[in-house]
């Protein structure tokens, strides 16, 4: 299984990256939203996208928003990583397209059951 990770952050990226690594994914990373698309149009969808909210360039949100307009990518996945917590603004993810959400900082567990709630779980 693969997974697009994306994420500003390099702590977070490598931390991210290693977790699904060692539930046996094979990672790609961008650090924005348009890295992310360019890694999309470069080794196509993944079955997992794990993006950030806040960064340059282009944001999660926006991201999340391109991605759900192209139908290759329908019923891809996509569980936003974020630092809100304000229920009205994590409502505007979900219904940009978003699959799951967690909340920054994390232990290896949640993401295991965010995968496992979108069923994407890696043997």
């Amino acid at each position: 299984m693969r997974a697009l990770v994306i994420d500003d952050d390099p702590e977070i990226l490598l931390i991210i990256s290693s977790i699904l690594t060692r539930f046996g994914y094979e990672v790609i990373t961008a650090s924005d939203g348009q890295e992310g698309l360019d890694r999309l149009t470069e080794f196509g969808p993944p079955d997992v996208i794990l993006v950030d909210w806040i960064m340059p360039v282009m944001n999660g949100l926006e991201f999340v928003k391109f991605v759900r307009k192209k139908p290759m990518f329908d019923g891809l996945p996509i569980i936003m990583v974020t630092t809100e917590l304000e229920m009205s603004q994590l409502a505007l993810t979900f219904d940009a397209g978003v699959s799951e959400y967690i909340m920054k900082p994390f232990e290896p567990i949640m993401i295991q059951e965010k995968l496992k709630m979108v069923g994407v779980v890696a043997l």
